[in-house]
C-alpha cells in the first residue's frame, strides 16, 4: 500500500485519462510528466495538475514553455510545484 499521501494505482490511472489534451505539444508534457513520476504522484501534485486540466490547450501550452506564469487561482504552490517537474528537460534530451 503506498504511503497515504501518494496515489494508488487507481487513481493515477484516473488522473493521467483526465490529463489527455486535444494538443498534441500538450500531450507529450504531460505523458513525460507521468513516465518519470507516474509512481509517486502525490495528492498535492494530482490538485496542481486538475487545476492545470482546467485551462484550455493553448493556455496550458504557454504555461508548459514558460512563455507565461500562474495566476490567479493556478497562483497556488502546487500549481507551480508541478509546473517546475513538467517543464524539467528529461535525461538524455535535447541540449538547449
Amino acid at each position: 500500500m503506498p504511503p497515504p499521501d501518494l496515489l494508488d494505482e487507481r487513481e493515477t490511472s484516473i488522473l493521467r485519462w483526465r490529463c489527455r489534451r486535444g494538443l498534441l505539444e500538450n500531450d507529450i508534457f504531460i505523458e513525460r510528466f507521468f513516465q518519470v513520476h507516474g509512481q509517486r504522484v502525490s495528492e498535492e501534485q494530482a490538485y496542481g495538475l486538475t487545476l492545470l486540466m482546467n485551462l484550455p490547450d493553448n493556455d496550458l501550452l504557454e504555461l508548459f514553455l514558460r512563455r507565461t506564469e500562474p495566476a490567479d487561482e493556478l497562483d497556488v504552490p502546487q500549481v507551480h510545484a508541478v509546473l517546475e517537474l513538467i517543464r524539467q528537460r528529461p535525461p538524455g534530451g535535447l541540449p538547449s
